[in-house]
């Protein structure tokens, strides 16, 4: 294959018309704004405004929920198949999910104080890392092996609750230590399993978690029985991973 030929074959402009290639990019674009939210998002909580972090965190997974569809769509990967956009999703959901969850429990005094406090912010950071890095993270039946990092969902909870800081520690410690014990979890959107269901629950879950922002932006607080009862999505979840993982085994 001469010079030429490669360069052609990298850029896919011998088989791709400008149009497809820019859209293929634009779902990348799309996808990288996770990196600029995540930023946003600590510059909230560097200036004390949690809520506002929680609103950033919420459009973050609107984005990471969508991206996926659309680069499907748009076959970015036969378009652009140079480029690893798994790669940039990773990196997007990291900063995302847990580092930027993490930054806001830790300053926001979530975890108590001192050193103690600093160790159960960076267990998560160190956990998860190595759960990114998992080459089988991702099953081929589409499920995710291990807690999959849902900090910034368990950082909302964790705000909204009030719970004290001695609880708010266990549950991190216990999701931590779930990231190591190989539990089948729903992939909400590619989970062939209930799919319909779950993507259902999922709107009505995001709808009442939207409404509880609402309500701490008004009037400081959210209303005690939305939130746990937009804890049913999540005991659902759980409850299917448990049982998917029992059809189909853990490995």
């Amino acid at each position: 294959m001469n010079p030429t030929q490669q360069s052609r074959d990298r850029t896919g402009s011998s088989r791709v018309g400008p149009v497809a290639l820019a859209a293929a990019w634009a779902v990348h674009v799309y996808t990288a704004t996770g990196t600029v939210l995540a930023l946003l998002t600590v510059m909230a909580v560097w200036e004390g405004d949690t809520v506002r972090a929680l609103w950033l965190g919420l459009i973050a997974m609107v984005v990471d929920g969508t991206d996926g569809m659309l680069a499907r769509r748009m076959q970015v990967k036969r378009r652009l198949p140079w480029f690893d956009g798994a790669l940039l999703d990773n990196i997007v959901d990291y900063l995302t999910y847990v580092f930027t969850p993490m930054v806001l429990l830790w300053s926001a005094g979530y975890l108590g104080d001192g050193l103690s406090a600093t160790v159960l912010a960076v267990v998560p950071l160190l956990a998860s890392a190595y759960q990114f890095c998992r080459v089988d993270a991702k099953t081929d039946d589409h499920l995710f092996l291990g807690f999959p990092s849902y900090w910034n969902i368990v950082a909302f909870y964790l705000y909204a609750l009030g719970w004290s800081t001695a609880a708010n520690a266990a549950v991190v410690a216990t999701f931590a230590v779930l990231i190591f014990v190989p539990i089948r979890y729903v992939y909400p959107s590619r989970t062939t399993t209930l799919r319909a269901l779950t993507v259902g629950l999922g709107l009505a879950w995001a709808a009442a978690v939207l409404v509880a922002l609402f309500q701490i932006l008004r009037d400081g607080v959210a209303s005690r029985p939305l939130v746990v009862g937009s804890l049913l999505f999540p005991v659902y979840y759980g409850a299917l991973s448990l049982f998917l993982t029992r059809e189909r085994g853990t490995g």
